[in-house]
């Protein structure tokens, strides 16, 4: 039969004894990791969040105690009470926090029995995601997933003192919100009282935060769930968790210092790693052009470059009929990548096909000869010419990519450059920051046949690039940021637009009728009329951060009850269908799809 704690008050946690403790007399809880029954003396690993301590039941000196232990099986939930007691120093085990003591227990109480676990729950478990997330509440009982989690809950608290201390307001803003598609697709949440009609679950506070500059609040933040129907990635969920933040009566300068305080406050209270600062910026068209990316991971080199003036006229049809469509020729060169395999380096030659290259040139050098896909068809100086601007040697891979779309080439390009860092085993330690600067205001969308706003319809344009707002949008770059590690978007920003007529002047660019303007925005619009400061913010994202500190690459590993590839939770089998009751009170008529 089950017990409860019936008057006995928990002393400390499993990991909080050491030597220090000696002689007191401790009750302990948590769940069984693991029995040793050694015949007279059996030995019980306890665990709680903490760690792990060692509990001794003697069978000699108490039978009925030692006879009750027998009975325990892994995960079962109990209390020992008993006396701290030295290991003698052959026993001292160094792996454990608590090696040095052991608990010998007096009494022992059972609070629940437990099943045969589905998997055991150990550090580093190898057991596939599918099965981890279905009984999560048991994956999450793991070491590592413990001190993760902890971790996120230290960064949270960590946010709230340094944005308290540099005098931001925490305000909440509304979950149920209105629909403003610019962007990805909104979660919809039907009204009972208003038939026809739906709410949009927020994929950010950005509108409510701008209202919040412009009534009077000066600096805010707020830890704040978003959600965005769209496919999943390793480092994206349908719901999230945002650092979101917004300051009045500032410059971009001003907003990139606060948030780099912000990251050299973080890591070092959290990791005890010191970030240098200032963190080094650099231009959106740089960091495409050098690296293929608008979130460079610069652990590693292979800088991309153009090969365009070196092969112009060589010949060779691939290269040719790139430039002669207005596209471009670049490459990168892998120190001692000769030593990939031709099956390796056909491989990345499907590799760069996932992102719409049509196909990958290739030269390995080496004292013995060079081989190459492309050698036959080009002369020796071009082929000098190429190996010079690229830096390559006797040893080196060179990669190379054609196509007559230069955006292809250069996300390609990006793509593969990290693609052979893993491959080759030279991707440093280390955190490495950027901020990415001066991003496109629009980018064009062949799908709608237009341009869209690169971030969203609030960033502000550079001062100098105002006027091609109508004129030639696709010239024009934004006062936007963002800040990058490792490879990843940590969180994005901008200076905002805090002029109506400058705000106008932007949706109309975007196509929108004053029309629509009114129904998606009107009460953005209006207040601008009342005196808005200049202002501008930055989101991170929290999963992402914690993800990159705990040293992860799957979101998965840094959210307690996160979805899958589909959206759906598997623990609680979400999303169901529901009662008719309840969609006929909200107006709604399910339509079967046939087969």
């Amino acid at each position: 039969m089950s017990e409860g704690m019936n008057g006995i008050k928990r002393t400390h946690r499993c990991a909080e004894l050491s030597a220090v403790n000696a002689g007191e007399t401790v009750t302990l809880c948590g769940w069984v990791q693991r029995r040793r029954d050694l015949g007279g003396l059996m030995f019980l690993t306890l665990r709680d969040r903490s760690g792990v301590v060692q509990c001794v039941f003697n069978s000699e000196t108490d039978p009925e105690l030692a006879d009750k232990a027998s009975a325990l099986r892994s995960e079962y939930t109990v209390a020992v009470i008993g006396d701290v007691a030295l290991r003698g120093e052959k026993d001292r085990n160094p792996d454990m926090a608590t090696g040095d003591i052991e608990v010998i227990a007096k009494e022992l109480r059972v609070f629940s029995k437990a099943d045969t676990t589905p998997f055991e729950i150990v550090e580093n478990s190898s057991v596939n995601d599918v099965l981890r997330l279905k009984y999560r509440y048991l994956d999450l009982r793991r070491p590592d997933m413990q001190r993760i989690i902890a971790m996120r809950h230290r960064i949270t608290q960590v946010t709230r003192r340094f944005f308290d201390g540099e005098g931001f307001y925490e305000i909440e803003t509304p979950m149920l919100t209105k629909s403003t598609p610019e962007g990805a697709r909104d979660y919809l949440v039907p009204s009972r009282v208003f038939p026809g009609k739906f709410f949009a679950l927020p994929q950010s506070p950005q509108q409510y935060k701008q209202l919040l500059m412009l009534a009077g609040f000066d600096r805010y933040f707020q830890i704040t769930r978003c959600m965005r129907d769209e496919d999943l990635r390793a480092d994206r969920q349908p719901e999230f968790t945002q650092i979101d933040l917004e300051m009045s009566f500032v410059d971009r300068d001003d907003v990139l210092e606060t948030v780099e305080k912000y990251m050299h406050t973080l890591f070092k209270e959290v990791l005890d790693v010191e970030i240098p600062l200032p963190i080094p910026r650099m231009s959106w068209d740089e960091a495409m052009s050098r690296y293929g990316s608008d979130k460079p991971d610069l652990r590693f080199g292979y800088e991309i470059c153009d090969l365009s003036d070196a092969v112009r006229g060589c010949g060779f049809k691939v290269f040719d009929g790139a430039l002669e469509q207005g596209g471009s020729v670049r490459g990168i060169n892998i120190e001692n990548g000769a030593k990939l395999s031709r099956k390796e380096i056909d491989a990345l030659g499907e590799y760069v096909k996932t992102y719409r290259a049509k196909g990958l040139a290739w030269a390995k050098l080496s004292p013995e000869g060079h081989t190459s896909s492309f050698a036959k068809f080009v002369s020796e100086d071009c082929l000098k010419d190429v190996y010079s601007k690229l830096g390559a040697k006797d040893g080196d891979l060179v990669l190379i990519i054609a196509d007559a779309d230069n955006r292809t080439v250069l996300d390609a390009l990006g793509a593969l450059r990290c693609e052979c860092a893993r491959k080759m085993g030279t991707i440093e330690d280390g955190f490495r920051f950027l901020w990415v600067v001066d991003f496109p205001l629009f980018e064009y969308s062949a799908e709608e046949d237009r341009y869209v706003a690169m971030h969203h319809p609030f960033t502000a344009p550079n001062d100098e690039d105002v006027d091609l707002i109508e004129t030639d949008p696709g010239k024009a770059h934004a006062k936007a940021y963002d800040m990058v590690l490792n490879g990843y978007e940590l969180g994005g920003g901008s200076i905002r637009i805090h002029s109506s007529e400058l705000q106008e002047r932007m949706f109309r660019a975007l196509g929108l009728s004053d029309e629509t303007i009114q129904t998606r925005f009107g009460h953005l619009v209006e207040a601008f009329k009342y005196g808005a400061p200049p202002h501008g913010g930055l989101a991170f994202g929290l999963d992402r951060i914690v993800m990159l500190m705990a040293g992860r690459d799957n979101l998965r590993d840094v959210i307690a009850f996160p979805k899958v590839q589909n959206s759906s939770e598997l623990m609680m089998a979400s999303p169901d269908t529901v009662d008719q009751k309840q969609l006929s009170e909200l107006h709604i008529a399910c339509i079967e799809e046939n087969e």
